[in-house]
C-alpha cells in the first residue's frame, strides 16, 4: 500500500474509482481541490495514477488502511463504491468512526441508501435515480437544465414562452400568474443579469426559474 501525503481539512478523499467515485474525483481535481483517490484493485489504480496527482491501492473497508492515510485529516469523503453493498457500507462506518466532517455516499438501491445514513453518511447520492428523473424533465424540449431539491423546488434553466418575449418581467407578471420567479436572464452574447421588473425578455434569451417544480413545469409547458 503506496503513502498518501497529508492534506489539511479542505481535502477531499475520494473511496472507489468506478464510473462514479472517478468522474467525482476528476472534476473536483478539475477545479482545484486537493482530492486522494482509493481504490483496491491494482489495475484500476494504474488506469487513474496518470490522470489524478494521488491515487492509492487499499482497502477502505479495514479501519487500519484508512488510519494510516491519514483520512482522518480530510473533511470530506466521497464513497463511490458500486460492486459491492457490504463494500460501501463497511467503508462509510469506517469513515463515520473517523470522525469525517462530511460523508457523501453512492447508493445502489433505497435499502443500501437508508442503511448508509444510519450509519453516518450526511449525503446519500442516487446517481442513476437522479439522472433519469432530472432527464424526464428534460426531454419535454423547452427546459435546458433542471435540479429539484428534497421539498420539491426547483431551479430550472429554459426557453421563454412566447407570451413572455418582448415584454419586461413587470409586464408579463410570472409570479402572479403561474406561481413562479424569473431569478436571472441570460442573453446571447451578454453576461447572465439577475432579472428584475424592467428586464425585457427576448426569443434567443435563456431564463434561470426558481419555483415549485409542478408550477414550473406548467409554465414550462406554455408555447
Amino acid at each position: 500500500m503506496a503513502a498518501s501525503k497529508k492534506v489539511d481539512s479542505d481535502g477531499i478523499l475520494v473511496c472507489g474509482l468506478g464510473r462514479f467515485g472517478s468522474a467525482t474525483a476528476s472534476a473536483l481535481a478539475r477545479i482545484g481541490h486537493d482530492v486522494l483517490a482509493i481504490d483496491r484493485d491494482p489495475k484500476v489504480v494504474q488506469k487513474w495514477a496518470g490522470k489524478l496527482s494521488h491515487v492509492v491501492e487499499s482497502d477502505t473497508t479495514n479501519p487500519e488502511a484508512l488510519v494510516q492515510l491519514g483520512a482522518e485529516d480530510f473533511g470530506v469523503a466521497i464513497v463511490g463504491i458500486g460492486t459491492s453493498v457490504e463494500s460501501s457500507v463497511l467503508t462509510c462506518a469506517n469513515l463515520a468512526d473517523l470522525a469525517i466532517g462530511q460523508i457523501w455516499a453512492k447508493a445502489l438501491t433505497e435499502a443500501h441508501g437508508k442503511i448508509l445514513e444510519r450509519i453516518g453518511v450526511h449525503h446519500v447520492v442516487y446517481p442513476e435515480k437522479d439522472a433519469g428523473h432530472r432527464v424526464a424533465h428534460l426531454v419535454t424540449g423547452r427546459l435546458l437544465d433542471y435540479i429539484e431539491f428534497d421539498d420539491g423546488y426547483a431551479i430550472v434553466k429554459m426557453r421563454p414562452p412566447l407570451e413572455t418575449q418582448g415584454f419586461t418581467l413587470g409586464e408579463s407578471r410570472i409570479r402572479k400568474h403561474y406561481g413562479v420567479t424569473v431569478v436571472g436572464v441570460k442573453s446571447p452574447g451578454k453576461d447572465f443579469a439577475p432579472a428584475v421588473a424592467d428586464t425585457r425578455v427576448s426569443t434567443h434569451d435563456v431564463l434561470i426559474v426558481s419555483g415549485h417544480s409542478t408550477l414550473i413545469e406548467r409554465f414550462a409547458a406554455r408555447p
